[in-house]
């Protein structure tokens, strides 16, 4: 091994047994497991966050099969380079098999057509595809080799199973075995649980604390908590604003709110802000949850949501973030009711599904001299000349009449 390569590189597992989490799909008893042991694996999108094992999968089904494997990366590779790996697969000479396992890495970077270019050679089985993704594959892989592929769902790994990788690097002999270390299991630990569940980071973590650290009058490189804290920096988010995370945050932040957990509405805030997302943004989400959510039981909550989001555009961060915390908690903890987002969409559905009939000529608009004649506006009471400015007279069309789309809960008090 060249011990000039990252540590995690040279530590990354080269079989199923070495490897460590990910047991619900890596399991002895599941699917993925049995196919990469018995090399009989069809084509196959690993989706998971960064560093949370999907080269190291791949890397373990090449020491495995039986197969020729070639590797690709789709930030620099193009059409040009699946057609020669393709064609070299093809050779009798070199590989007997004719199939060749090709992983792409960062598959979700190939545009339509290189990802195009991949599918006849997948459908007559020439290839079998590993594609590695952190983005969602449903959205991001064509859907055709989607439909020919098993997609499996990768975890960030635990900080148990960090903690484990970090151990091992700090034996082995490819690893940091050659050094005489002293370093706590207290500090392993802190560090696995600053990784965010990427265990390069956490590698690269332990690797740099290791390199930078004078060895003491009796011959050990001692790693402390600061040292490693120092080595690692700011704790990684494990937030891509970009990336799948993006929608899954703040999903779970807008129903947060809706499910009155100030707590949990917070957090997810600090998550969204932390990972760079556009305050405007978070704002708007705050005042659709205002509209949809908090509704008619609280309507005032509008008014704080929509002040808010002018307030983050004026203001700007870092002191955004406390706009954004008081509208966002205000909603989380006001009284809930969505009678008008249901009324709204049972009239959508009326108006768009049904003969709603015509609007009553006594509530028309007689815009100009004459169409009176016609009935426009002929017969219509003004409310405000009756005892408490109302009136009874029809309002709705002939054919929606006893139609209720408004229906007043026990949370609306107006």
């Amino acid at each position: 091994m060249d011990l000039n390569q990252p540590l995690a590189h040279r530590v990354r597992p080269q079989t199923l047994d070495e490897f460590i989490g990910q047991e619900e799909v890596l399991g002895k008893d599941k699917i993925l497991y049995r196919t990469i042991k018995a090399d009989k694996l069809s084509s196959v999108i690993l989706w998971g966050p960064t560093g949370c094992g999907k080269t190291s999968i791949a890397k373990v089904i090449s020491n495995t099969t039986k197969y020729k494997f070639v590797q690709l990366n789709a930030v620099t590779a193009g059409v040009a380079d699946v057609k020669k790996a393709v064609e070299e697969s093809k050779n009798a000479f070199l590989n007997p098999t004719g199939k060749c396992i090709l992983f792409i890495d960062e598959i979700h970077r190939f545009n339509k057509l290189q990802q195009d270019a991949l599918l006849p050679f997948v459908e007559n089985g020439t290839v079998i595809l590993i594609g590695a993704t952190t983005e969602n594959p449903y959205f991001s892989v064509n859907k055709a080799l989607i439909s020919r592929s098993m997609v499996v769902k990768l975890k960030s790994l635990t900080y148990e199973d960090i903690f484990r990788i970090l151990k091992n690097a700090l034996t082995n002999k490819d690893g940091l075995g050659s050094y005489n270390i002293n370093i706590e299991d207290e500090t392993i630990e802190a560090i696995a649980k600053l990784s965010g569940g990427d265990v390069r980071t956490a590698l690269n973590t332990l690797e740099l604390a290791v390199l930078t650290t004078n060895v003491d009058k009796d011959g050990y490189i001692s790693i402390t908590n600061e040292i490693a804290a120092e080595c690692m920096g700011k704790k990684k988010a494990m937030f891509d604003k970009s990336g799948d995370s993006h929608y899954d945050n703040i999903s779970a932040f807008i129903k947060s709110m809706r499910g009155s957990d100030p707590d949990a509405t917070v957090f997810y805030l600090a998550r969204a802000i932390d990972g760079g997302e556009d305050p405007v943004f978070l704002a708007r989400r705050i005042v659709i949850a205002a509209a949809e959510d908090v509704g008619l039981a609280n309507p005032n909550a509008l008014v704080v949501a929509t002040s808010a989001m002018q307030a983050v555009a004026a203001v700007g961060m870092p002191e955004a973030k406390l706009i954004l915390a008081e509208a966002a908690i205000y909603n989380a903890i006001s009284k809930k009711s969505n009678c008008s987002y249901l009324a709204i969409n049972r009239a959508l559905e009326d108006v768009q599904n049904k003969d709603t009939g015509e609007i009553p000529m006594h509530i028309r608009n007689a815009a100009a001299k004459g169409m009176e004649q016609f009935g426009y506006g002929v017969g219509y009471k003004y409310p405000h000349d009756y005892p408490n400015h109302q009136v009874e007279q029809q309002y709705l069309p002939n054919k929606m009449l006893g139609t209720k789309y408004f229906i007043k809960d026990e949370t609306v008090d107006l």
